[in-house]
């Protein structure tokens, strides 16, 4: 890993379109000002969803940053997302347009299929490839896939997937899908790379922190990018954005990156893309109103308070 990184670095996806080593996720924001504060301090990817309900923001906040850094569209990496209810050939073509008219952009950099839904993704990878050689979006990619997930697009695809983004944190590694992306070219994203917050108070990671006299927060992303893991941490407040930024004028020592590897639990706060095909469509037809929440529940025999909150951490 290059130490002479700095916040608009990047690395080239296998298609040679480049992204940089750090993001800003949009996750639950309500207004434009973040969008632009990161811009204006030097950030230039910004990652959104559909299901987060806020594109329009997002695309107020990317407008405003523009105008305040001085800066063009094309030198900004926007990304954005497919929801469960929203794929399909057709439905995911419809999506993409609602999206980019919602972010005020002629184009997405990179769009991703957001959860891998049975009998849904391979279709949804169709029309993605079908953007992909329109020119409507310079990359294309995959977000929460396992390795037979994956497997399973590449047996029929024209075009493999770009990248994949995942939940990662030190508790949760996942080694053998780091190794398959790595091996198969797909750059890696994290999600969550504070899990939520919960490894901010880690002892071993506070002491690596003092050691560097850096944030645990600092420590996190540092790691990941030694990694060749490009994270995408959220914030609203311009004080934690800048902090954040600030990862590229240390290195990590290969004893400190080994010990934060060290601390995998395989512990998820998401849900487990491997056992949520059953879930996610119970999901898919409650969200699109064929069934009521209580049907849902009843046929997954799930507690209300567990469906809720397993709702809230898929659109996370």
């Amino acid at each position: 890993m290059n130490t002479e990184l700095h916040l608009q670095s990047t690395t080239s996806l296998y298609n040679g379109v480049k992204i940089p080593w750090l993001g800003l996720g949009t996750f639950a924001l309500k207004d434009s000002s973040p969008i632009k504060n990161a811009i204006q301090i030097g950030y230039r990817s910004i990652d959104t969803a559909s299901i987060y309900g806020n594109e329009q923001i997002v695309g107020e906040g990317i407008r405003q940053g523009i105008e305040t850094a001085n800066i063009s569209r094309a030198q900004l990496f926007v990304a954005s997302k497919i929801w469960i209810t929203d794929q399909g050939y057709d439905e995911t073509l419809a999506a993409y347009e609602k999206s980019i008219q919602k972010l005020g952009v002629n184009y997405l950099d990179l769009y991703v299929i957001h959860w891998p839904v049975k009998e849904k993704y391979k279709e949804t990878w169709r029309a993605l490839e079908t953007l992909y050689k329109q020119e409507r979006v310079r990359a294309i990619g995959i977000s929460n896939f396992q390795i037979h997930h994956i497997e399973d697009i590449m047996e029929s695809c024209e075009i493999k997937p770009m990248v994949n983004q995942i939940e990662y944190h030190p508790l949760l590694t996942q080694k053998n899908l780091y190794s398959f992306c790595y091996k198969q070219g797909i750059q890696l994203i994290s999600a969550s790379p504070f899990m939520k917050g919960q490894l901010l108070d880690n002892p071993i990671l506070q002491n690596i922190a003092a050691k560097y006299n850096k944030s645990v927060a600092q420590i996190i992303l540092r790691w990941n990018v030694q990694n060749h893991v490009i994270p995408i941490p959220k914030s609203s407040s311009k004080e934690r954005i800048l902090s954040n930024a600030n990862i590229f004028d240390f290195q990590l020592k290969q004893e400190d990156m080994e010990l934060i590897y060290s601390l995998n639990q395989n512990h998820r706060i998401g849900p487990d893309p491997n056992n949520s095909h059953t879930f996610l469509s119970v999901y898919h037809e409650w969200k699109q109103e064929k069934i009521t929440a209580e049907e849902a529940m009843e046929r997954i025999k799930m507690d209300p308070i567990i469906f809720y909150k397993r709702v809230s951490e898929l659109e996370y």
